[in-house]
């Protein structure tokens, strides 16, 4: 079995019940997410979805709507449900990885900078390396207190700006995959 790991985080029909939801982005990080859903699939890598859940709302399992976002067609190797911003609290999804002995993750999903970001600084420290594939991340503008407005775009390249070198290796979809070939042939 691999010991790398795709992370497919929050992509799920919950998002479009809230406010700041757009398509705009959608139809690019849908075919980067598929692409690296199916390479992965295609290499032996375990795909692991995880729902984020709450009590109540769009996010609750009795909303219908912690279910995969549509157009995505993934069959997961195992799912997680989460309550926190990272993975890795309380989902059981660290002792599965330490389990099945994966030592790098790919990391993709919704959103760029809360649940992806969070999960790929816990899992750095917690001594997993991490490729964090932005292209294959979603998320949406953001208004600062102050009023200022940031767009999607400025939101993923300061993720990048602060996980690289960091927590991660920022790679595309194409990198992240190929990551686990030359890994396999060292």
């Amino acid at each position: 079995m691999s010991d790398v790991a795709l992370l497919v985080i929050d992509v799920q029909e919950s998002f479009r019940h809230r406010p700041f939801w757009t398509e705009a982005d959608l139809p690019r990080f849908t075919e980067r997410q598929q692409a690296l859903i199916d390479g992965a699939v295609a290499r032996g890598i375990p795909v692991l979805q995880v729902f984020h859940v709450t009590e109540t709302g769009p996010f609750s399992p009795e909303s219908g709507h912690v279910r995969t976002l549509a157009p995505i067609v993934i069959a997961p190797t195992a799912v997680f449900h989460k309550r926190r911003h990272s993975a890795l609290v309380d989902s059981g999804l660290a002792g599965w990885l330490t389990q099945h002995g994966i030592r790098r993750l790919i990391v993709s999903g919704i959103r760029t900078e809360q649940c992806c970001e969070t999960t790929t600084r816990h899992a750095s420290d917690s001594g997993w390396q991490v490729d964090f594939v932005t292209e294959a991340t979603l998320t949406f503008a953001m208004t600062h207190p102050d009023g200022r407005r940031f767009e999607a775009d400025a939101i993923k390249a300061r993720t990048e700006l602060v996980l690289t070198e960091r927590f991660a290796r920022i790679a595309t979809v194409e990198q992240a995959l190929a990551g686990r070939a030359l890994a396999a042939a060292a």
